[in-house]
């Protein structure tokens, strides 16, 4: 089981040239594949006048899901050289976008692929790259007459409160290292019902409140 991977801190951009032709990479932290298009229409916006928006990206702790677009360039020239640059420093949950302005004279394959290739590790070589360690989140829904053993019981087991919403409803979004979850779980439902852990282990519902698997990132 993967319990950490590497990503990119913060968003980043890289520059190459050639013949006139300008590469500008753009890196970016990725959550969710409904990101990338976000990402490339602001920068269409930033670049209505630019041919190209090539890009890479990797999702997922297995890094089974990704993408290589090469937008219009010859076959293999654009998107691969820049998921080769993701894969070369090891990262996943990462997005490369890189935005070409044409200068007057083609490349060929062997210069787009160098072009590409070289401007997306710019970007990298400008960000900085991280190791986190895989985490479970979970949202859990209470009643008000249950706030406190909530929340005494969210301490006690040492659970990172990531959000917290008390309107009509009331719930808190956390999360844990999963390699801990299943520990800090039982604790938290133990110190809850303020019973054993060994008792706590049989319950599946709790007077009101509801604990709700969310996501592993």
């Amino acid at each position: 089981m993967i319990n950490q991977y590497k990503t990119i801190d913060f968003p980043a951009e890289g520059l190459y040239k050639e013949k006139g032709s300008k590469f500008i990479a753009y890196a970016f932290p990725l959550k969710q594949e409904e990101d990338i298009k976000l990402a490339l229409d602001k920068l269409k916006k930033m670049h209505p006048k630019a041919r190209h928006f090539c890009y890479a990206y990797r999702l997922g702790l297995d890094e089974s899901t990704y993408r290589a677009n090469d937008d219009g360039e010859p076959s293999g020239s654009a998107g691969r050289p820049i998921l080769g640059q993701i894969d070369s420093f090891g990262l996943t949950n990462s997005l490369i976008v890189v935005v070409r302005y044409f200068g007057g004279t083609k490349l060929g394959v062997p210069g787009l692929i160098r072009s590409y290739k070289t401007s997306a590790k710019e970007a990298l070589l400008n960000t900085k790259i991280i190791e986190k360690t895989v985490q479970n989140f979970y949202k859990i829904s209470f009643d008000y007459k249950r706030m406190s053993d909530v929340m005494g019981a969210i301490k006690s087991a040492q659970i990172n409160i990531v959000e917290q919403v008390f309107e009509e409803s009331a719930f808190v979004n956390v999360s844990m290292p999963r390699e801990l979850a299943a520990r800090k779980m039982l604790k938290f439902k133990a110190r809850l019902e303020k019973i054993s852990e060994e008792q706590v282990a049989a319950l599946k519902e709790f007077d009101g409140v509801e604990i709700k698997y969310i996501n592993t990132i």
